[in-house]
């Protein structure tokens, strides 16, 4: 076993030759697209959603805006831009987004990513699954601090890159250019800006707009079980982490209290609209609460224990995602939940962050954990004061403030109320199959959702899929459009009109699909999308106190923004699902995985909509495109 010594390995998870920081200094900045090119990928975008009358007015609108005032507000975000070289031009305008949004947190931006479980099942136990995954957090998080975690690194050619000789040379290569090094070998490091929002950070609600807080000389955990409140120091005054051991005992001790459920758990505050949750936190602060507080705010991140086993995957859905409102607080930037039965996931705030930092956090906290756990089962706790290292964090409570924190819970319960979580998993086929036929995997999960919603609401609906941008210096998201000309042609085909194609017609119109998407895909990754580029002129017009262009008065820029199918991915060694709320009350949001050998499909929906007669309908149209792509026939 290793030792725990304070200055030994055990402390961090690696130490990498090449600093954590290496390449920020030379990422290539985010590009500001050409305001042709996003006018004309805005109206392909429009193309299968508008007729043929409403396509003419939108196309005169947005050859209006970029001859006349959209070209002005393009040129002076250009000028702007090249005067703030060390960011994007996304990084405030999507700040603004996040933070001044006034809706709750909860099912409208924090998303979940649950764990795979630990593979030796007597791992699982709660106690030693919360010790083992809290443990390898606190070493994520000191080495990323010491600048020994590995920068994250997008390898085209790993056979090149991701090897001992370079990072040997790169490591010499100075930081202004350091970038260039690795793009010469087809590796594309990632922008790591974010990474120090992951610890010691909370969302702040405020009047207006929330504010991002770190504290990063906090040296406490809390922890959440039952609706209670505790923290305790996790590393000593020097910074070394305490003994696995003795965090051990600190969590069993939090286990084994029998402390009643708080009559007024003060977690569901963290849930209402952010306008009101800052009147009751300004309650809370004048009513001798700062300090209880300011240990919630600046705690390394937040641990709720649930003391209930995950029953199937809706349940760990519904746990992870929302979870009883009491025994969570949404702000922190994460939390690690974990269930009875060890079942674990991460439920994090949105603003400060995308899933690449997070999903590197998971991936290293799992790796760890289990490949070298701190305690074993028969690992004894140490034989320490827990009563004494342990604090419970009292609350004084007001009318006022036991009034705000029942009605919170009346909303949050009528909110997780009405929310739907399905799930499917189709086994007839994924990755493998989907590459040998030669079409992208992405692609055909698209095209799936697609045909299913024409299958289910005989429409094209406004679609967005989520995708990275942290190849460049501060960037975040862009969005790929996947409902277009080629996945409405081809859905109807296969909807509507099976019989009067044939499969080889049929097989065409998936390849053409699958090279759009493609296409839109590169152009998302690289900046080129229209989505970022028109939001930030939107917001540009606004913060000069410009009318709102007649541009973004038409219906039809509403219509595309109001996204009904909101997709996202990810597959992880670590990651069993991962799932959000839909961003629309008349919409769907589907997380989905495409695996080696299958496909699953998360989706959340509200009463509007029927989430689970529209998994059967992707089902089906999965069905429909691997048989065709396996030259099968198929009836309609």
């Amino acid at each position: 076993r290793r030792g725990y010594s304070s200055a030994g390995a055990a402390e961090y998870l690696h130490r990498s030759i090449v600093p954590t920081m290496h390449y920020q200094k030379s990422l290539p900045r985010l590009p500001v697209p050409k305001l042709e090119d996003t006018i004309r990928r805005y109206l392909n975008a429009q193309k299968p959603l508008l007729n043929d009358d409403q396509l003419r007015k939108t196309e005169e609108l947005a050859h209006q805006f970029e001859k006349g005032v959209g070209r002005e507000l393009h040129e002076q975000l250009v000028a702007q831009d090249s005067q703030n070289k060390h960011t994007s031009y996304i990084t405030g305008p999507w700040f603004d987004m996040y933070l001044k949004a006034r809706e709750s947190v909860v099912l409208n931006f924090n998303p979940f990513m649950s764990f795979n479980p630990d593979p030796k099942s007597e791992y699982n136990d709660q106690l030693i699954r919360a010790t083992n995954m809290t443990v390898s957090a606190i070493r994520f998080m000191k080495t990323f601090r010491a600048g020994y975690l590995e920068p994250e690194v997008f390898h085209l050619n790993p056979e090149k890159s991701d090897t001992q000789l370079f990072k040997n040379i790169i490591r010499f290569v100075p930081s202004s250019v350091s970038w260039f090094g690795a793009y010469m070998v087809n590796a594309y490091p990632l922008d790591m800006s974010q990474y120090f929002r992951l610890f010691n950070s909370t969302r702040l609600p405020k009047p207006d707009r929330d504010e991002l807080y770190t504290d990063e000389k906090a040296k406490h955990l809390l922890v959440l079980r039952n609706g209670n409140f505790y923290i305790f120091d996790v590393l000593d005054r020097d910074g070394n982490m305490l003994k696995p051991s003795e965090i051990q005992a600190h969590l069993k001790y939090i286990l084994s209290d029998n402390s009643p459920a708080p009559v007024f758990p003060l977690g569901y505050l963290s849930s209402e609209n952010r306008d009101t949750w800052a009147l009751l936190r300004k309650n809370l602060l004048d009513n001798g609460n700062e300090e209880a507080l300011q240990k919630v705010d600046s705690a390394l991140f937040c641990l709720s224990l649930d003391d209930f086993p995950i029953k199937d995957f809706v349940h760990l859905s519904h746990t992870m995602l929302h979870g009883d409102g009491a025994n969570r607080w949404y702000d922190k930037s994460f939390t690690l939940i974990i269930a009875k039965d060890g079942t674990a996931a991460v439920n994090f705030e949105h603003s400060w962050g995308d899933g690449v930092a997070v999903l590197r956090f998971q991936n290293e906290v799992f790796k760890d954990s289990t490949k070298a756990p701190a305690i074993s089962p028969q690992s004894q706790p140490a034989s320490v004061d827990s009563s004494r290292a342990v604090r419970k964090l009292d609350f004084k409570l007001n009318d006022a403030l036991k009034a705000g924190i029942t009605k919170a819970k009346e909303k949050f319960d009528a909110a997780v109320g009405s929310l739907s979580l399905n799930l499917i998993q189709f086994n007839e086929g994924g990755k493998e199959l989907l590459k040998q036929k030669k079409v992208s995997p992405d692609a055909v999960a698209q095209l799936a959702f697609q045909m299913a919603f024409l299958r289910q609401y005989n429409q094209t609906v406004a679609t967005y899929e989520s995708c990275s941008t942290a190849a460049f210096k501060h960037g975040r998201t862009e969005t790929i459009r996947p409902a277009s000309i080629h996945t409405k042609k081809c859905s109807e085909a296969f909807v509507r009109e099976v019989s009067k194609h044939s499969t080889e017609e049929l097989q065409n119109l998936i390849a053409e699909c699958s090279k759009y998407h493609g296409r839109l895909t590169k152009e998302a990754a690289m900046g080129q999308g229209f989505d970022r580029h028109l939001f930030v002129l939107r917001h540009l017009a606004l913060s000069k106190g410009i009318a709102l262009p007649d541009f973004y008065q038409d219906q039809a820029y509403a219509r595309i923004n109001h996204n009904i199918i909101s997709t996202s991915t990810l597959v992880s060694p670590s990651v069993q699902l991962g799932g959000f709320g839909p961003v629309v009350s008349d919409g769907f949001g589907v997380g989905y995985q495409v695996h080696d050998d299958w496909i699953g499909c998360n989706v959340s929906s509200y009463p509007a909509r029927n989430g689970k007669e529209y998994l059967q309908c992707i089902h089906k149209s999965l069905e429909d495109i691997f048989n065709v792509l396996k030259g099968k026939k198929i009836g309609s």
